[in-house]
């Protein structure tokens, strides 16, 4: 499959501001330069401070107003190389990673993840049909005196996942593995008309009333060693966690529970886009398409 960018490309089309702001309207105003204030076409360009004029409510705006780039003073080439460095790592990569391949602060680093981030989360989903396998895991690790086991009291974390067979995931932090809050979980994410749901054995997914989120409910029973039967499995449920442990270990490693979600986005748009060849075009649509999160708003938001 071939891709619509890669790093060698990424270099020689968008190593300059220009190129990069070019780029940009065209991926926000595919039909010409509108002023986000009064989405009129009136717009004049002020080519001395790369801004336009709008002629109908005197707004002075730039390609990068009211979206996630505002008031960044990172040069945009940054912001291009981050994201597709970011889309392309299968296990993320870390602030410290992007510190030194961008050569800026971890601050610097660290915000500009979270920000891109913020727009890979923004994402309408739809139910997933056919085929659903849904399934939980633990997030967290040891504390001094507590245990490391997921039972150990405030040292793990629950997060739910289900996905459709050949089709998208859907990830979600919880506050707990019992049937109200797996069966709320289901209730939003999966369609009513879905072909079959497939979980393993945990008590919470037995009994009445998990076969109203699919056609079928089918269970395979770990607990006595039994993985696959016919096409009843959670392997590819299992496949998603054991990424999502892959990144937290290899690439991150520490996540808080804080910022969690974020991190459970990032990994959703990638998996969801994992066929897609214009990955990094769809994904710098989003952050022209996002409004900006503040470094007050972020670090409020995870207090």
């Amino acid at each position: 499959m071939k891709q619509e960018m890669n790093l060698v490309k990424l270099i020689e089309e968008f190593g300059s501001e220009n190129a990069c702001r070019e780029r940009l309207a065209e991926l926000r105003w595919p039909d010409g330069v509108r002023c986000p204030r009064c989405k009129t076409d009136k717009v004049t360009p002020y080519t001395k401070r790369k801004q336009y004029d709008c002629r109908e409510c005197d707004y002075r705006f730039s390609v990068t107003s009211g979206t996630i780039f505002a008031d960044s003073r990172l040069p945009l080439w940054k912001w291009f190389l981050a994201t597709y460095l970011i889309c392309e790592s299968k296990k993320g990569m870390s602030a410290n990673q992007l510190k030194r391949t961008l050569s800026v602060t971890y601050k610097t680093a660290w915000y500009l993840c979270h920000r891109i981030r913020d727009a890979m989360g923004d994402d309408p989903q739809e139910p997933l049909g056919g085929i659903v396998e849904a399934d939980e895991t633990w997030h967290g690790g040891k504390r001094r005196g507590m245990g490391s086991g997921p039972y150990s009291a405030g040292n793990k974390t629950v997060v739910v996942g289900a996905v459709e067979r050949g089709g998208e995931v859907r990830l979600r932090l919880v506050g707990g593995r019992d049937r109200a809050t797996l069966s709320g979980f289901l209730n939003e994410v999966v369609a009513d008309d879905a072909e079959a749901l497939y979980t393993d054995g945990w008590q919470a997914y037995k009994g009445k009333g998990m076969e109203r989120h699919a056609d079928k409910h089918e269970i395979v029973d770990h607990s006595a060693f039994e993985w696959v039967r016919g096409d009843v499995h959670t392997n590819t449920v299992e496949s998603v966690w054991s990424l999502f442990k892959r990144s937290v270990i290899g690439s991150y490693h520490q996540v808080s529970v804080k910022h969690l979600p974020a991190y459970l986005d990032e990994l959703e748009w990638r998996f969801n886009n994992r066929e897609n060849p214009y990955l990094f075009r769809d994904t710098m649509i989003r952050l022209v398409q996002t409004d900006p999160l503040t470094y007050k708003k972020l670090i409020k938001a995870a207090a």
